[in-house]
């Protein structure tokens, strides 16, 4: 499953890029997360409950960034493990740019899911991530106090 967007933060590169490394923002912005810290230079722990309609596995695991160019890019990728629903795995890449005073955050991002989960059906499992990544920005964007304007896939 692919997914993607493009947003127009009314903020700095800079602060964008604080933000987006900022495991109490991040928090804030992740449905369902109860915990996400540093766990390495490079790496994130986190716990987070999805809600697929029927069933709410909660999904354990790391997130890893790679491939960091500081305030300009980075890899995210994360596996987590849901107990008896199985696994999700996913990894995005995000992009940002300077547009005046606002930044460009673009993004791509590819999914899967294994075990129980996929019996759900993949249209269901989809939608579902579809709206957690649209509804990610939204809350990112004032979890940091700033404007957002969605501009569509890349």
């Amino acid at each position: 499953m692919d997914f993607g967007g493009r947003y127009r933060i009314a903020a700095s590169r800079d602060a964008v890029w604080s933000a987006l490394n900022n495991p109490d923002v991040l928090k804030a912005a992740i449905p369902g997360c109860s915990h996400i810290a540093w766990s390495g230079p490079d790496t994130l722990d986190l716990a987070i409950t999805v809600n697929l309609g029927m069933v709410k596995p909660t999904f354990k695991g790391e997130l890893a960034l790679s491939n960091v160019v500081p305030a300009q890019s980075y890899t995210l990728s994360g596996r987590g493990k849901g107990g008896l629903m199985g696994m999700a795995e996913g990894a995005a890449n995000i992009t940002l740019a300077d547009d005046g005073d606002a930044t460009l955050l673009a993004f791509t991002a590819e999914g899967g899911a294994s075990g129980q989960v996929m019996k759900l059906g993949k249209a269901i499992v989809g939608n579902s991530a579809q709206r957690i990544i649209d509804g990610f920005f939204e809350r990112f964007a004032t979890a940091m106090g700033a404007e957002i304007e969605p501009l569509g896939t890349p």
